[in-house]
């Protein structure tokens, strides 16, 4: 019996010791540069829209790799007489119209559209709202995620809400869809992950917590769900098998999986690294190196690369084409 468990020790940490000598670091292929701190990004084809602290949504194109367009708010003025940015919070794109969330002086969050040369004016700081963050179900219809954890479901033929619900007394942290976006995740800093159903609002399912403590970022993907959290645990959620969690030695930031659903990604340690693991076996196996600071948003672009940006002016992009 002992010598049974013997050999499968050994076979255990010789294919541990394997994984871990096949780890690489990686560093970025290319580096973009913003005009100001990065808050939240996303991808239209070979074009890449990025939110910044700076009033603006500048667009990139991936293949020049140069930024070819930008849509830039006003600036507003302070109470203290000076000429202010607002930040850009959140974009998503959809169908050739760009939505964005942006602060203004009152505390307050407003929501603009941009399609073709037409900017829109949607939820206007009269509404006094406190959206954080927005998404596209479709042309009309619009998902918000308020800091009170308020989920909206609004209407833009009739600027009406078809629900507001109020999922929890926790703050809201972040969301995701599904591909059919039929089904939202979403995730607060009580450590609850909830999903609901995008067209009625009706929560389907909340996860038992593998958090403790505020959940910074949530990814999703063919029904794995990865959290990452400020208790510096990486919460998985596995599609088939049993919810585990990675112990991480820092905050952790940001969360993202590959789009076959095999790898995430998260944000580990003091140097800002990025680290792969495989999410069947749990083995830590390549890291992504160069951030300058924490990495607040990681996304795949596809299965060779991902992109990622944090408390910084720059987005980094790795090529992982040659990884194991």
């Amino acid at each position: 019996m002992i010598m049974r468990f013997t050999i499968k020790l050994c076979f255990a940490l010789l294919i541990l010791l394997s994984c871990s000598l096949s780890a690489k670091d990686i560093e970025p292929t290319f580096i973009l540069t913003s005009k100001g701190f990065v808050n939240d990004f996303v991808f239209d084809n070979a074009l890449l829209y990025v939110a910044n602290d700076e009033g603006s949504v500048e667009v990139f194109d991936l293949n020049s790799r140069k930024l070819i367009n930008e849509i830039a708010l006003k600036p507003e003025l302070s109470a203290k007489g000076e000429w202010v940015n607002p930040k850009i919070l959140s974009v998503d794109r959809h169908n050739g119209k760009t939505l964005f969330v942006s602060t203004n002086q009152n505390g307050y969050r407003e929501v603009w559209m941009k399609d073709a040369d037409t900017l829109h004016h949607l939820i206007t700081a009269k509404d006094k709202a406190t959206i954080k963050k927005a998404r596209f179900i479709d042309d009309e219809r619009l998902l918000f995620g308020t800091m009170s954890y308020e989920m909206i479901l609004y209407t833009r033929n009739d600027d009406t809400n078809v629900y507001k619900n109020h999922v929890e007394e926790s703050a809201f942290s972040d969301m995701q869809l599904s591909i059919d976006k039929s089904i939202m995740i979403t995730a607060s800093e009580s450590g609850q992950v909830t999903l609901s159903d995008v067209k009625t609002g009706r929560i389907l399912k909340q996860l038992n917590s593998l958090n403790v403590d505020n959940i910074y970022k949530v990814a999703y993907k063919d029904g794995t769900i990865i959290t990452a959290g400020q208790d510096r645990r990486v919460g998985v959620y596995p599609s088939k098998g049993e919810p585990y969690y990675i112990k991480s030695d820092f905050l952790v930031y940001s969360v993202t999986i590959s789009p076959d659903g095999k790898t995430g990604i998260y944000s580990s340690g003091e140097a800002n690294d990025l680290q792969l693991f495989d999410i069947k076996t749990k083995n830590k196996t390549d890291r992504l190196i160069g951030h300058e600071a924490i990495p607040s948003i990681t996304k795949y672009f596809d299965k060779y690369g991902v992109f990622s940006a944090g408390y910084e002016n720059k987005i980094y992009y790795w090529h992982l084409e040659d990884t194991k």
